[in-house]
């Protein structure tokens, strides 16, 4: 649990920095795997990653501002910086909006990179909760628990208490979703609609995040009322997960009846 890897010179090795560079090549090299064989052009995968790159990256710093807003104002948070001063949610929500554009400017179906995508979102994600260990953020609560985990002279987490493993969990979480969108996309090829395995994401993610946030410790988060934040948005974004889910099944259902 170091954030500080190794030097090249003059330059530090952030084992964030470095993680989330990980989960985005694995997220790539995925989608593009994925492009091929589902007949998809494989040229567009490179630019609809950069897309969602950029989009998520903005998400996450907006919506950090936003849970943030009184410290800032206060001069206690500082946004400067872009290395820090992310959450999730954000860049789920601006990567997603980022694709839509992208498909939009090149006249192709948002539902069918949709799919494509949240697989390779979810492992970009298990490696970026690698780098939340790694540099301390994101950690859980205090815990007498056999699988908790000891930070020593973290800049972040608490120093010398067993804390719930959050992270870990998260990246496992994320990891299992990743394969299991890649099996239903896989069992149910010919039965599923274009946009249900981006919903299932959406579903699946939301619930997973809701129930570990009651083991978060970094309350600095922001709340509504009794629930955190992210808590708050999984709800809606729970609802428009499935509320996509059927809706792209009735259409589909519509469709294959509109042609016999």
């Amino acid at each position: 649990m170091k954030n500080e890897l190794f030097h090249i010179g003059p330059i530090t090795i952030y084992g964030y920095g470095l993680m989330i560079a990980i989960g985005i090549i694995a997220a790539y090299i995925l989608a593009e795997r994925q492009a091929k064989k589902n007949g998809l052009e494989k040229d567009k995968v490179f630019d609809l990653v950069i897309w969602c790159i950029v989009g998520g990256f903005l998400g996450a710093k907006v919506l950090y501002i936003i849970t943030q807003m009184k410290e800032i104002l206060a001069g206690q948070t500082d946004v400067v910086k872009l290395a820090t001063g992310f959450v999730v949610y954000g860049g789920i929500i601006g990567g997603t909006l980022g694709g839509y554009l992208f498909c939009r400017k090149n006249k192709v179906s948002f539902l069918k990179y949709f799919d494509l995508a949240m697989p390779s979102v979810a492992l970009a994600q298990a490696f970026g909760r690698v780098g939340c260990l790694l540099a301390g953020c994101c950690y859980g609560r205090e815990t007498t628990s056999v699988i908790g985990i000891t930070f020593h002279g973290s800049d972040i987490a608490p120093n010398g208490i067993k804390l719930v493993p959050t992270q870990i969990i998260s990246s496992v979480l994320d990891l299992l979703l990743c394969l299991g969108l890649l099996l239903f996309a896989k069992l149910a090829k010919e039965r599923k609609a274009d946009g249900q395995i981006g919903a299932l994401y959406l579903m699946a993610y939301s619930v997973g995040r809701f129930i570990l946030e009651f083991y978060r410790g970094d309350l600095i988060r922001g709340n509504v009322g009794t629930l955190s934040t992210s808590q708050f948005i999984s709800i809606f974004l729970f609802i428009a997960g499935a509320a996509i889910f059927v809706a792209c099944g009735v259409f589909k259902k519509k469709q294959t009846a509109s042609m016999e």
